[in-house]
């Protein structure tokens, strides 16, 4: 903080106020002061002209600077630090402290007591109490901009009420920085530093005060049976000449003021006219003249002032219109101006009460000033709004390639910063998750193809090496099985031959052999006529064979009209021929 050097109500004093945005005036800047409106804060800021004070102000201001040096020693006790008077700035801020502890950590705030601060301040606390928002804004204000430009973690506020120089009554409390507070008056003078280079003062007028048309003639008439003595006849084309010239064009609050009191005037002219007709009536029965021109003239007075009034108040109501409707079409333009500086239209639409403004207002003074008020409020918010959603929109693009989670952008950036700071963090980490969760499900999924791809090739490959080892082995075990065929049929066809020769021939030593297992039996010829039949024989063992095959083992069929047939009593030789025939096949397939 920057501290100068100034005495209060000097012409230095003055001067830095003028070029400084100061704590007291915060609170007219924010509309909220009890004596001085925002229009005529912006005023006097822009042409530097301060209007004089006058002696009762001047008096409250003495009061008030005697009252806190008075105060000040109260407050040091319970602070329990010395304090000074000093005036600081910080940047284009001010404020002007009743008091500041020398490690500029604490401040101090007086206040003339008044009713409104002792409803305020209840009596009766056991610890120092701590102002809350529902004390009065002017005051919170003032203290919040005094805490911004000093740095001074919290401000004593104090009103007392002095006897001379002995206390009569003191109330205090601290007060503790507001965030939001703090945001609104930033805010608040941003937006009237714009309104300042903006500013055009308007011709000041004098207060109006209503005058009345014309004073019209007393209106004298004596009758005695007749009208002896009358200037009704000058009285009535001077009235309505009066009526003639009265201003309909209702413009200033002047041009109301007057036809408001003319309005008043007629009325009073009707009833002096109605007195006058009713005195000449208590003097004579009927004068028809008088009365009709009596008539004439109040029924004009009547119809002038039915139409002033309903100008008046038709003019207003014109005016009120135009006034609102002007305050809505600045905010409009405003609106516009905030999405053009965004870049998108994404501002809300304003939420703004001119017509309520405007309520219980009777002048267009005061309707200009409360709906100037109630449009800087709406420009502040909109400028809050407006730098919320440039901080959101700058949030959702530094999410760079995530940009595509954000298609609710309209809305989100509307949101608290820090809200939407934390969609942004919790939209960025789900995605990223479900794109974990994909990518693992597709390189599970591509490793889940190679697999089995892998399990089909080696299957593949295992079952042609197994066809070729079974395609060799078949072709080994049917050389074998020819071989053993060969083999077997060798003896049968030694057998064979045997049979054919008388007893006694010469048998090879494997028929010899096999004679001899057999007992002989299977080498002889049969005695009885062949009888089995070739089915016969498949039925028997469960598998079919052929007489070929048959043959092979040495057992000859005989054919007997096209069917088969062998001898029964070669059919267990028959068995051991092919049981033998299937050892050898499996000695050779092992081998």
């Amino acid at each position: 903080m920057k501290t100068h050097s100034l005495i209060q109500g000097s012409p230095e004093w003055h001067s830095h106020r003028l070029t400084h945005f100061n704590a007291s005036d915060a609170p007219a800047m924010m509309g909220c002061s009890q004596y001085k409106t925002r229009t005529q804060l912006l005023h006097e800021m822009a042409t530097g002209q301060v209007p004089d004070v006058d002696a009762a102000t001047q008096r409250r201001f003495d009061d008030g600077h005697r009252f806190e040096a008075l105060a000040r020693p109260v407050a040091e006790k319970i602070i329990g630090m010395d304090l000074y008077p000093v005036t600081g700035s910080e940047g284009k801020l001010s404020a002007s402290f009743d008091g500041l502890t020398m490690c500029e950590t604490t401040a101090f705030e007086h206040k003339t007591l008044n009713a409104e601060l002792r409803d305020a301040m209840p009596i009766g606390y056991i610890d120092i109490p701590v102002l809350d928002r529902d004390f009065p804004a002017m005051y919170r204000i003032q203290m919040e901009q005094q805490l911004m430009v000093s740095g001074a973690e919290r401000c004593l506020f104090m009103a007392s009420s002095w006897n001379g120089d002995e206390l009569a009554e003191e109330r205090h409390a601290w007060y503790c920085s507001d965030k939001e507070l703090r945001s609104a008056i930033l805010q608040g003078w941003t937006q009237f530093a714009i309104d300042m280079e903006n500013y055009v003062p308007e011709a000041s007028e004098a207060k109006p005060i209503g005058r009345i048309p014309e004073t019209l003639p007393a209106l004298h008439i004596e009758v005695t049976g007749m009208v002896t003595a009358s200037n009704l006849a000058e009285y009535k084309a001077h009235a309505l000449a009066v009526f003639a010239g009265i201003n309909r064009d209702l413009v200033t609050d002047g041009d109301f003021a007057n036809a408001e009191s003319t309005v008043k005037w007629c009325g009073d002219i009707e009833q002096r006219l109605a007195a006058a007709k009713q005195h000449a009536l208590s003097q004579t029965a009927s004068i028809d003249e008088l009365f009709k021109t009596i008539d004439d003239i109040s029924a004009e007075a009547r119809a002038t002032r039915l139409e002033l009034d309903k100008l008046v108040k038709n003019r207003k109501d014109s005016i009120r219109s135009d006034i609102v409707t002007g305050a809505k079409n600045a905010m409009a333009a405003h609106i516009a101006a905030l999405n053009t500086r965004i870049g998108r239209p994404l501002m809300p639409a304003a939420l703004v009460d001119f017509a309520g403004a405007i309520k219980g207002k009777r002048t267009l003074d005061s309707m200009r000033d409360a709906v100037n008020t109630e449009l800087a409020r709406c420009k502040i918010a909109a400028n809050e709004m407006a730098d919320t959603i440039t901080l959101n929109l700058r949030a959702i693009d530094d999410a760079g390639d995530f940009a595509f989670l954000f298609a609710d952008v309209a809305t989100l950036a509307l949101k608290e910063p820090e809200f939407v700071a934390m969609a942004i963090k919790n939209r960025i980490a789900d995605h990223q998750a479900k794109e974990a969760a994909r990518i693992a499900a597709e390189t599970a999924r591509i490793v889940e193809q190679e697999r089995i791809k892998a399990e089909a090739t080696a299957t593949a490959r295992a079952n042609a090496e197994i066809a070729t080892a079974t395609a060799t082995a078949q072709d080994e075990a049917a050389r074998a099985s020819a071989d053993a065929i060969a083999k077997a049929a060798q003896p049968a066809v030694e057998l064979k031959a045997a049979q054919e020769l008388p007893e006694g021939a010469y048998l090879s030593p494997a028929a010899q052999k096999l004679n001899e297992e057999e007992g002989a039996a299977r080498f002889t010829k049969a005695h009885t006529s062949p009888t089995l039949a070739l089915g016969e024989i498949s039925t028997r063992l469960g598998f079919n064979v052929t007489s070929a095959f048959l043959a092979s083992l040495g057992f000859e069929a005989a054919t007997v009209k096209a069917a088969k047939l062998f001898h029964e009593e070669h059919f267990p030789a028959i068995c051991r021929a092919l049981i033998e025939h299937i050892e050898n096949v499996c000695e050779l397939q092992a081998a």
